[in-house]
């Protein structure tokens, strides 16, 4: 058979089988209906009924003798019982609060003791306190054999001799507590340079204090001679009793003005930094 003549018989078997499926569909649901809204309305009229029997029960509830609400009389208040401490123990929300404040108490405590340690001056030796240095005939022994300033690394200074026949003009010059030093023949210079504070190094050839940050120029006993520094270097005061050599690091004095020259001490070689210039 051809496609066409195939389609010709099918299309109407189709349609057919179609229209019974609808029809057969359309009755069942009629009869659905009819009946379920029979059962429907004696199920209303039965609810309506109910309904208006448990109104009609409530309100005779309500109005009828015996139903007055009774007044309760208050208790007595219960005995205060203070709670037992073992019992409660502590939770522990309130062991890690106390654990960091502990914590944080401790933390602040060890700072401050720390900076207070560290800000607070050095009575017992070093920097900021009396330094004995030991006996002025083994310092200037010393200082004549090797050509070079005694430095005591703990007290940051040199010491220097100082010219007896100097300190006439020196008295004119510095303030009255380096002056029990000289006397005793010695000076005690802080190795910082007064111009932006570095170390100045002594230069053996010159035989001058020689700064290598900016090229100031000092003499034997902090004098300044050429560079930028605005005076002479600074020293300590210094006291000689029985012999013995104490130098008050506590105590900084300023270096004399420039062009002071009390002992016309000039460089003895070539300079270590530079050339020296008066300024």
């Amino acid at each position: 058979m051809e496609g066409t003549t195939i389609l010709t018989i099918a299309i109407p078997v189709l349609v057919a089988l179609a229209a019974l499926v609808l029809f057969t569909t359309a009755r069942r649901r009629d009869q659905d209906r009819t009946s379920g809204g029979e059962q429907a309305g004696d199920d209303d009229t039965r609810w309506r009924s109910r309904g208006r029997e448990v109104e009609r029960a409530a309100v005779l509830a309500r109005t009828s003798g015996g139903t007055e609400l009774a007044r309760a009389e208050s208790a007595p208040p219960a005995a205060y019982v203070p709670p037992d401490e073992d019992a409660i123990g502590v939770t522990r929300r309130q062991f890690l609060n106390r654990s960091t404040v502990g914590m944080m108490g401790f933390a602040i405590t060890g700072f401050g003791a720390s900076c207070i340690a560290f800000l607070w001056p050095t009575l017992s030796g070093g920097f900021g306190s009396v330094i004995r240095v030991g006996t002025l005939d083994d310092i200037l022994a010393t200082i004549k054999d090797t050509r070079e300033p005694f430095y005591v690394p703990e007290g940051r200074f040199y010491l220097n001799p100082y010219p007896a026949d100097a300190v006439d003009a020196a008295q004119r010059v510095y303030p009255p507590s380096v002056i029990p030093g000289m006397e005793a023949g010695v000076i005690a210079l802080y190795q910082k340079c007064p111009h932006l504070g570095c170390r100045v190094p002594w230069c053996l050839t010159s035989q001058w204090f020689e700064c290598p940050c900016h090229g100031s120029q000092y003499n034997r006993v902090g004098q300044k001679k050429g560079g930028p520094a605005p005076r002479g270097m600074d020293s300590f005061p210094v006291e000689v009793v029985g012999g013995t050599v104490s130098v008050d690091t506590g105590t900084v004095v300023d270096g004399p003005p420039i062009g002071t020259n009390t002992t016309g001490q000039e460089a003895e070689g070539p300079n270590c930094v530079g050339g020296s210039s008066e300024h």
